[in-house]
């Protein structure tokens, strides 16, 4: 890209960024912190949680201090747990290894658990304001649009070029005298708010003269990907039982439990399948609720049957009972949420 793109680009950004609490303050911290946050989410589903989980852990250091349950309870509701506990476990290697201090080479970000390339650059850049490229699918649609980009963009020929055309950007956008900070996020909004997916505004757009996709009819046509397989259906059976005192049982799968797709080590409803294993008997009391939940490539049919307990549950490490308000602060993901909220209507 020539000079003129980037300069009609930055210009645009300066007078159309979107105000974003983690803009406010582009501490290093604070950018890693969002950036896991953002990873398949939507930014406005961000705002709040991220707002929430900066006044509960203000610095690097009181997050590495903190209980893991802790972090999943700040987290919850944004799902991808894994994500929260990789980065409770960077943030302590970040006070063992480097003093508190989030590391400013690409080698030692990268040897940080859950950074991978995107995240590192995002970070270096952001932060830094080094000339590290970084590539989302926003990035991915500009730059596909702006070539008329004919690969497939999830093949590996596709992002390698991909991650080549973002790297000349930022530095020849350094060379050039720009901030790498600003170049870089200038692109992912513009993927976000004008290059979108679908009808993008390319009559807003500031560079659309430099974009061979418009100049040659064809924007709809990019990026080009592979068409998605359908989702996998499976369907989940759960009990929703209550002690006399109206609180809830749940219960906790060891993280290396692997029989469900629902996030483990979380709190969550008992499954009807391994319940009479644990102990667990009810008398069924109500309608049973039925919700649709998708998570990864698959798409879920989860039913709860309402009762009572069936004799004496005693509480353990991994069985408790909770009050409503209790459970609706617990480290618990978004399909048991969802099924509590279902239980609460009913």
């Amino acid at each position: 890209m020539q000079p003129g793109f980037r300069k009609r680009l930055l210009q645009w950004y300066q007078r159309h960024a979107r105000s974003l609490p983690w803009r406010s303050k582009p501490e290093p911290y604070r950018v890693w912190v969002s950036e896991i946050m953002l990873q398949q989410t939507r930014v406005e589903a961000v705002r709040e949680p991220f707002q929430r989980f900066m006044k509960r852990f203000p610095t690097v250091r009181k997050l590495a201090a903190a209980d893991v349950e802790q972090v999943l309870e700040a987290w919850s509701g944004l799902g991808y747990y894994r994500r929260a506990r990789m980065l409770h476990r960077a943030a302590q290697q970040i006070v063992e290894l480097h003093k508190g201090r989030f590391p400013e080479t690409r080698e030692h970000a990268l040897n940080l658990p859950g950074i991978g390339p995107y995240t590192a650059g995002a970070i270096l850049s952001i932060a830094f304001d080094q000339p590290e490229p970084i590539v989302d699918g926003n990035v991915e649609r500009v730059f596909s649009r702006l070539n008329a980009f004919g690969q497939d963009m999830k093949s590996v020929s596709g992002r390698n070029a991909v991650w080549q055309f973002a790297t000349s950007h930022v530095q020849d956008g350094h060379a050039e005298g720009h901030s790498s900070s600003a170049l870089n996020q200038a692109l992912m909004e513009l993927g976000a708010t004008i290059c979108t997916p679908s009808s993008p505004d390319c009559e807003a757009c500031p560079v659309a003269m430099d974009c061979a996709a418009r100049r040659e009819g064809r924007v709809d046509q990019f990026p080009r990907v592979q068409p998605r397989a359908a989702r996998r259906e499976r369907t989940y059976h759960f009990l929703a039982v209550r002690d006399r005192r109206s609180r809830i049982l749940l219960v906790r799968r060891p993280e290396a439990d692997t029989s469900s797709l629902l996030p483990a080590g979380m709190w969550e409803l008992p499954q009807a399948d391994s319940a009479a294993t644990a102990g667990i008997r009810i008398r069924a009391t109500g309608t049973p609720a039925t919700r649709k939940h998708a998570i990864m490539d698959y798409r879920l049919t989860l039913r709860v049957q309402p009762g009572v307990a069936d004799g004496p549950i005693r509480p353990t490490s991994n069985r408790r009972w909770f009050t409503p308000e209790e459970a609706e602060r617990a480290a618990i993901a978004s399909a048991t949420r969802k099924l509590l909220h279902a239980l609460g209507r009913a």
